[in-house]
């Protein structure tokens, strides 16, 4: 670390602006990355104090945010110091022009890397290029670039495939940095849920949502299970198609979901297990036992034995265990054109 910066390491705010390792932290980056952005791209602040230390003005921290979203977008770095650069230069003469003056067009998105390294920390693997935006923006707790990233991803790519190759190997990457590292990362974690359920639940229906008097899907996580992020991905996917369900979240009593099974008359019911510890095979048996409708005509739901907590046992008549989210909405998408199983 040179001279100019040690003071960098404080933090402090001055009167001539922030030092590089307040911005750092504000970022998400290393104070080693902004030097090298400086060094290289010419990403630095415009002015420093006492004539070399680092001091950085507002509008350099927003170049720097706009150079770290276009990094987590897969931009490789050059390219998006000169984006960065370019819509500084584009708004500063902007705001020259006379108040009559007709804005310019906004700056096209960026395109996708090449072949960017993954810059986040986070053991990501082969994955998609997506995957390490996300986890840069992550690694960043940049809860903006994330919602930005995640639309994006699911727009391009579609629902299952946005789940199975980007948010999922993303969710396992910071999970396991989480136990690799002595608990830090938890904040990374939580935020990237957070954001990763936001975006499921803003999955629209590829039409008009209509009334319907077809029994639902009953989505809920079994008694002793939290993780609800595989039933949401479920959801959305049942919901842009279209077809009625009922999400119940985690850890449902299992008085609870009997009852909503009764007042319901479900057409499926699909029971989360993260961990063979939850895995609750008696609940799973009675809600399959269970018969609704008119005599002579009564249905049973099929139960949908949903996540690795099930596996190592045998599937009982009445039940499934889907391979994966695309497996799943497929066979729930054929049981509304067939008919129900019924008894006498």
């Amino acid at each position: 670390m040179s001279d100019s910066d040690r003071g960098d390491e404080t933090g402090s705010d001055t009167e001539h602006g922030l030092t590089t390792g307040a911005v750092a932290r504000r970022l998400g980056v290393s104070p080693t990355t902004l030097r090298s952005w400086d060094q290289r791209y010419g990403i630095g602040p415009a002015s420093r104090a006492e004539g070399r230390h680092r001091r950085w003005a507002p509008g350099d921290v927003a170049v720097l945010e706009e150079m770290c979203r276009l990094t987590a977008s897969g931009l490789p770095p050059a390219e998006a110091a000169r984006s960065a650069l370019a819509a500084r230069s584009g708004l500063a003469a902007r705001a020259a022009l006379p108040a009559r003056s007709a804005p310019r067009a906004p700056l096209p998105r960026a395109p996708a890397a090449r072949r960017p390294g993954s810059g986040s920390g986070l053991p990501l693997g082969d994955v998609r290029l997506e995957c390490r935006g996300l986890a840069r923006a992550a690694v960043r707790l940049d809860g903006p670039t994330l919602d930005v990233l995640l639309r994006e991803v699911v727009a391009d790519h579609g629902l299952v495939t946005a789940w199975e190759k980007v948010m999922v190997p993303t969710l396992h990457a910071v999970g396991r940095k989480w136990e690799s590292s002595g608990d830090r990362y938890v904040e990374v974690e939580h935020l990237l849920s957070w954001h990763v359920s936001t975006a499921l639940r803003q999955v629209a229906p590829a039409g008009p949502v209509a009334v319907t008097s077809l029994p639902p899907v009953l989505l809920a996580c079994v008694p002793a299970e939290q993780h609800t992020l595989p039933l949401e991905a479920l959801a959305a996917g049942l919901a842009e198609r279209g077809l009625p369900a009922r999400m119940f979240g985690g850890a449902v009593p299992a008085e609870a979901l009997d009852a909503a099974v009764r007042r319901t008359g479900p057409v499926a019911v699909v029971l989360w297990s993260q961990a063979r510890s939850t895995a609750h095979h008696a609940l799973a048996q009675h809600v399959a036992a269970r018969s609704f409708g008119v005599r002579g005509a009564r249905t049973h739901p099929l139960v949908m034995l949903a996540g690795p907590g099930w596996a190592g046992r045998s599937v009982q008549p009445g039940m499934l265990r889907p391979g994966g989210l695309r497996e799943a909405l497929d066979t729930l998408t054929r049981l509304y054109g067939e008919p129900h199983p019924t008894v006498g």
